[in-house]
């Protein structure tokens, strides 16, 4: 189905730049960059996939089902996305905030072409249709000149609720809490600009150079971009082997280095964020417990403080073997979304979500990632992340913190702005 062909590179960083800028002249692209941040479960450097010949876009009905209907069609490589409020098919619930970017709740796409890059070399999967191209294309692509445009203008960037109203909002998460209808919530705000036109592919090579997070993303289907910078992976099937790493605990960083050292080193002793994270990864282990052999989920790593260019992160990793014959849509309604974006108890954190927050999340906690011809696949989660619909000229730029009973609602507020910052940059943006 598919024409393999290998190459080696002399220069990772290069190559990928020079993919990235040749990916531009296709309509549908997803690009993955892990920014060689490698650890036991990296699989790729990076993935571009691009070109669609097949497509599944869906809105309404059982869209689950459908995205694992359409896999089992092609029996190919598929990339896409699925948005937050997928919930609402998962679970009884509902999504009736304002949405002004318009992302259908799921988009997938067999791709004619597609690049892996792994430890020096770059795999090429060409459809057999196109496979006549690739010399063409393998020589444009290193011919590239790859450079980064700046802007001096600042853009005004205004809040979907200011300071007071956030406060106000998480006080009233944090009655829910101590009346017990939920033990910890993810709350998120917005920041918006509106008419506003930019360069959705220079936007996200600035923010790449600033954060280089390991679960980088770009995409691009029609009017919608996705510009992202995550440093979490949702979920990765590997066999039978399934791995989430959920984040819960941010710290900013220094330029002082004996300064950084104290926010990493307070980052790991800190009680709320350590709880915070417990909590989740207890959501998670009842998540996977639905579709996993019993006994054989597995706490691999807990609440390790990880540093990246703009923040440390305290992230655990939690592994399990799946039961014989689950399929994707079992594994999916399980675990999705991921309890590190919603909150515990799930369902009741959902609600309350919907009640407090003032925007539509749509992508915003959803998920980007690939599907394999055997049915593996690889899941970022959508955060620190500019969402952007050319059509509107609208960008979102949407933000959040845990909110448990240790919660300050003036520090979760700051939290908010630290976790913004290389948004903010990239976009030459102020509030």
């Amino acid at each position: 189905m598919r024409t393999e062909i290998i190459r080696d590179i002399e220069d990772v960083g290069s190559f990928t730049s020079k993919l990235f800028e040749w990916s531009k002249k296709f309509e549908d692209v997803v690009f993955l960059d892990s920014n060689q941040i490698i650890d036991k479960n990296s699989e790729y450097d990076a993935v571009l996939a691009v070109d669609a010949f097949t497509a599944l876009k869906t809105n309404v009905g059982q869209t689950i089902e459908q995205l694992e209907e359409y896999q089992s069609i092609t029996k190919d490589w598929i990339f896409g996305y699925l948005t937050y409020d997928l919930k609402n098919e998962i679970e009884d619930l509902n999504s009736n905030n304002s949405d002004y970017l318009n992302f259908t709740n799921l988009y997938f796409f067999q791709p004619k072409k597609i690049f892996f890059i792994k430890e020096g070399k770059v795999k090429c999967c060409y459809l057999k249709m196109v496979d006549d191209e690739f010399e063409k294309d393998y020589s444009e692509i290193l011919k590239i000149r790859t450079s980064t445009q700046k802007s001096n203008s600042t853009i005004e960037i205004k809040k979907r609720i200011d300071r007071e109203t956030y406060i106000h909002k998480v006080n009233t998460a944090l009655e829910h809490i101590h009346r017990g209808d939920i033990y910890e919530m993810n709350f998120c705000q917005e920041f918006y600009i509106e008419n506003h036109d930019f360069e959705p592919e220079t936007c996200f090579v600035k923010l790449n150079k600033i954060a280089k997070a390991p679960f980088t993303s770009f995409l691009k289907h029609e009017k919608c971009y996705a510009i992202g910078s995550s440093p979490e992976r949702y979920l990765k099937k590997n066999g039978n082997k399934i791995i989430s790493q959920p984040i819960k605990g941010t710290a900013k960083r220094d330029e002082n280095i004996e300064t950084d050292e104290k926010l990493k080193s307070d980052l790991k002793t800190n009680q709320k964020e350590l709880s915070e994270n417990v909590m989740i990864v207890d959501l998670v282990r009842n998540d996977l417990s639905k579709i996993a052999k019993k006994g054989s989920v597995n706490v691999d790593e807990l609440c390790h403080v990880y540093t990246y260019n703009q923040v440390h992160q305290m992230i655990s990793t939690i592994s399990a073997q799946l039961k014989k014959d689950v399929s994707l849509s079992d594994i999916l309604k399980a675990t999705f979304p991921m309890g590190s974006m919603t909150g515990a108890p799930k369902i009741s954190a959902m609600q309350i979500i919907e009640e407090l927050e003032s925007t539509k999340r749509g992508l915003y906690s959803g998920c980007i990632g690939y599907i394999s011809p055997n049915g593996d696949f690889d899941f970022n989660v959508v955060i620190r992340s500019i969402l952007h619909n050319s059509k509107n000229k609208y960008t979102s730029l949407m933000v959040g913190s845990a909110i448990t009973q240790a919660a300050q609602p003036d520090q979760e507020y700051d939290e908010c702005l630290v976790k913004a910052k290389a948004l903010f940059e990239v976009l030459n943006a102020r509030s």
